[in-house]
């Protein structure tokens, strides 16, 4: 009896044992192995290419997205207001929206610090006091400066995309992860995954399976006054278009001096190449 109690036991540890292991690796086979778990979809940007040039329209919507949706918990801290006359807006329409924005300023004469409305030559104000204070307010995280988020985010293309890249002068790895990003909080994680109490999962997040901050847009959250589709693909489209401009401002200015310079090669190598055949057309070899 004895011995029929220890193999049962035994049989009951070996079972145990395997539903342990089964269940390990049914986990192990729905972590991921690298991020992203999607790569960013490839779009079409107006400003890729040699010849890009930023869309003043669409830049003025994702401005209007970044001011009511991102600049809640993202700072912008060196962008100046003085520079929105690229998007197209007149000198009294920026002093009218730094106007709008209250700049803690100081000291004054008496030593005190003080608030007054912006001025053209203001950067935008940071939502929070300071990097505690942001991560305090956001679960533990501090949402990044996006200053430089288009050029500072981008996933790295292997071969033979980068190889292509080098043809098609694609640029745009920032735009495309930002919109990605932007409009990849609705999927379903895959069986067995585990996603962190207070994360929410997006596949195309670069830095793991789920980050602190939840899904920031939605159908008809921000109003356009031109017309243009009021949906979470279109407000992602625009203010990573607009993010694209605050991290490169000078972006079409480097273009055109660029081709400019290849046209100015061009010629100059032509005409030497006609000296040369001038001064030695009498010479002979």
């Amino acid at each position: 009896m004895k011995k029929i109690l220890t193999s049962l036991a035994l049989i009951g540890l070996v079972a145990a044992g395997g539903a342990a292991f089964a269940a390990e690796e049914a986990h192990n086979a729905a972590a991921p192995t690298h991020f992203p778990m999607e790569e960013p979809k490839e779009m079409g940007w107006s400003f890729t290419g040699p010849f890009g040039t930023y869309d003043k329209a669409q830049l003025q919507r994702g401005l209007k997205v970044y001011k009511e949706v991102c600049s809640a918990c993202h700072s912008m801290n060196l962008v100046a207001f003085r520079t929105l006359t690229d998007l197209g807006y007149s000198e009294a329409q920026v002093k009218s929206f730094a106007a709008s924005y209250t700049i803690h300023d100081g000291p004054n004469d008496a030593g005190e610090m003080f608030d007054r409305p912006g001025k053209p030559s203001d950067y935008f104000p940071a939502p929070f006091a300071n990097v505690e204070a942001a991560a305090a307010a956001n679960g533990g995280a501090a949402p990044p400066d996006m200053s430089l988020l288009a050029k500072a985010r981008g996933v790295e293309r292997g071969f033979p995309q980068f190889v292509f890249d080098i043809f098609t002068q694609y640029d745009a790895g920032g735009p495309d992860y930002i919109h990605s990003l932007l409009t990849g909080f609705d999927q379903t994680p895959p069986t067995g995954m585990v996603i962190p109490e207070g994360t929410h999962y997006n596949p195309h997040f670069m830095s793991g399976v789920s980050l602190k901050m939840a899904k920031p847009l939605s159908d008809g959250a921000v109003t356009y006054d031109d017309g243009s589709p009021q949906t979470v693909d279109q407000y992602a489209r625009d203010v990573s278009a607009f993010l694209m401009w605050a991290a490169e401002p000078h972006m079409e200015a480097r273009k055109k001096t660029g081709v400019n310079v290849l046209f100015f090669l061009l010629i100059f190598g032509g005409l030497v190449y006609l000296v040369k055949r001038k001064v030695w057309e009498g010479v002979a070899h």
